[in-house]
C-alpha cells in the first residue's frame, strides 16, 4: 500500500507575512496542496509557492465554493495520494476555524496530521489599537465568541444572562452581521448600555479601520461607517485604552 501524506492544518495569524509562524511558512513551502481561503490576506496568499496546487475552498457571503464536508474529503483524498497537503486558514484553526472537525475526520481515515498554530486575531488585532484584553484595572478574564449565531434564537449555545453581568471583556469574531442584536440583547440581559465597544475592520493589512462607540450607539454608527467583515468587535473597559481616542462617543 502506498504511503498516505500528511495534512497540516495551519493558522497563518491575523494578516501579513510578519505575523505568520517559522512553521507555517516551512510547511507552505514543502506542500504539494494547499486548501485556501481568502482569510489569511492578499499578502500571504501572493506568497503560495509556485510549484504547489491551490484549491479556493473559500467561503463567500452566502456563497460557499466547498461545503465543509467536502473540504474533509478532498484533504484525505490528496493525502491517500502521497502528497503533503496544507489547510491554510486566517487566525489559529482551532479558534472557531473547524480545524477540530477536520483533525476528527483525518484521524478516522488513519491519515497523519500535524496542527500548526497561529496568532488569533481575537487578542492580536484589538493590541494593533492599544487595546489590551485583559488589564488589571478593567478586566482579569477574557470570553471570545462567534458572533455567527443570532442571540435571539430560541436555544442558544451561548449563555448571554452570564455573559452580560460578566466582568471581563468580550472578543467577538464573525458578529458584524448581528452586532445591533447582539449589542440590543446584552443591554436587555443587564449590561451597562454605556460599554465602550470597538470594531475594528481588516486588522492588521493596509487598509484597516475601526469604529468606535457604546453598546448603545455602536449598531448606528457601524451602519452609517458601512463597517463590513472580517471585523473584530471588543467590548468592556479595555476599549478606554484605545490609541486613536480615549473618549468614547455616545
Amino acid at each position: 500500500m502506498d504511503k498516505k501524506g500528511t495534512v497540516y492544518l495551519v493558522g497563518s495569524g491575523p494578516g501579513g507575512l510578519s505575523l505568520m509562524t517559522k512553521r507555517a511558512r516551512e510547511v507552505l513551502d514543502l506542500a504539494d496542496v494547499i486548501l485556501y481561503d481568502q482569510l489569511p490576506g492578499d499578502e500571504i496568499l501572493a506568497s503560495l509557492p509556485a510549484h504547489a496546487e491551490k484549491v479556493d475552498v473559500g467561503k463567500y457571503g452566502d456563497h460557499h465554493t466547498r461545503e465543509q464536508d467536502e473540504i474533509e474529503q478532498l484533504m484525505v483524498s490528496y493525502a491517500e495520494q502521497g502528497r503533503s497537503v496544507v489547510r491554510l486558514k486566517g487566525g489559529d484553526p482551532f479558534l472557531f476555524g473547524r480545524g477540530g472537525e477536520e483533525l476528527e475526520t483525518l484521524r478516522a481515515h488513519n491519515i497523519s496530521v500535524e496542527v500548526v498554530p497561529g496568532v488569533t486575531s481575537a487578542i492580536a488585532v484589538p493590541a494593533s489599537v492599544g487595546i489590551p484584553v485583559t488589564h488589571r484595572k478593567f478586566a482579569s478574564q477574557v470570553t471570545i465568541l462567534t458572533g455567527n449565531e443570532d442571540p435571539t434564537k430560541e436555544e442558544s449555545a451561548i449563555d448571554w444572562d452570564w455573559l452580560a453581568k460578566s466582568r471581563g471583556t468580550i472578543v467577538i469574531l464573525m458578529g458584524v452581521k448581528n452586532l445591533g442584536k447582539i449589542a440590543k440583547f446584552l443591554v436587555d440581559h443587564g449590561m451597562d448600555a454605556a460599554t465602550p465597544v470597538a470594531v475594528i475592520e481588516r486588522g492588521l493589512r493596509p487598509d484597516q479601520r475601526e469604529t468606535i462607540g457604546t453598546l448603545e450607539t455602536i449598531a448606528e454608527r457601524a451602519q452609517e461607517r458601512k463597517v463590513r467583515p472580517p471585523a473584530v468587535i471588543v467590548i468592556g473597559g479595555v476599549v478606554l485604552l484605545y490609541t486613536g481616542e480615549h473618549v468614547i462617543p455616545r
